[in-house]
């Protein structure tokens, strides 16, 4: 996991300051926009994909807190991804008890999961963080892991009408198209257009849905990163 050492060592370092903190990124509650996609499948389609037999893969799982909620409400199992050593020790203490497995390891490796073995699969704000190939790499994975009709919730930033995204680019360009160095991280990220999504997944997915934020813009200029939230149903 070298490739993405940097990133690494920049989430230890969070979870360990931020440990119990109530922020954004780092809470214990389950994220609102998860919980607003989970609505919606409740709504469209009752339990079938919200109860005991069902699994849930989550790449970039964080201290569990996504998982943990499932796990809690619907009785789900789950299996968590994360390349913070000190993330997937406080998502094993937090979901103690629960049908959950989490591991330390890069979303750029290989799955170790049987073929159509996932109910949902999740990739919220994680594989912005990989390179073109390594993204490709992932979609044929998630492809593969997940059942026909199962679904994908994909969390990431949005380019379009995003301010501060443009500057990024042109300030700390990387060496590939749409991607960025940031300047604290270290890490390269990449920023996808409403139509690169398109294009990337709907050759394997049905989009049911796609919730932009809003612009975030304050007396001309972006004061937030924009992002879109797509809901994406594995074809038959």
């Amino acid at each position: 996991m070298k490739r993405h050492s940097g990133n690494e060592k920049f989430w230890n370092k969070s979870y360990a300051r931020r440990r119990g903190a109530e922020s954004l990124t780092l809470s214990t509650n389950p994220s609102e926009d998860l919980q607003k996609f989970i609505r919606y499948i409740e709504r469209e389609h009752g339990r079938t994909f919200l109860n005991p037999s069902a699994s849930v893969l989550d790449l970039g799982c964080g201290n569990g807190r996504n998982l943990i909620y499932l796990a809690r409400e619907f009785g789900m199992r789950g299996v968590g991804y994360d390349i913070s050593h000190e993330a997937i020790k406080q998502a094993r203490t937090l979901g103690a008890g629960l049908p959950l497995a989490f591991e330390v390891r890069s979303i750029a490796e290989p799955i170790p999961l049987p073929d159509a073995s996932q109910t949902i699969v999740l990739d919220m704000m994680t594989s912005h963080f990989l390179r073109e190939n390594e993204r490709a790499a992932l979609r044929a994975e998630i492809v593969r892991v997940l059942r026909p009709g199962g679904w994908l919730f994909y969390k990431t930033f949005l380019l379009d009408e995003d301010q501060h995204a443009k500057r990024l680019l042109k300030e700390h360009p990387a060496d590939e198209a749409g991607s960025y160095v940031h300047p604290l991280i270290g890490a390269v990220e990449h920023v996808s257009s409403e139509e690169e999504i398109e294009q990337t997944l709907g050759e394997h997915f049905a989009l049911h849905k796609m919730y932009a934020s809003h612009r975030h813009i304050r007396r001309g200029r972006a004061f937030k990163r924009r992002s879109i939230a797509v809901y994406a149903e594995k074809k038959y």
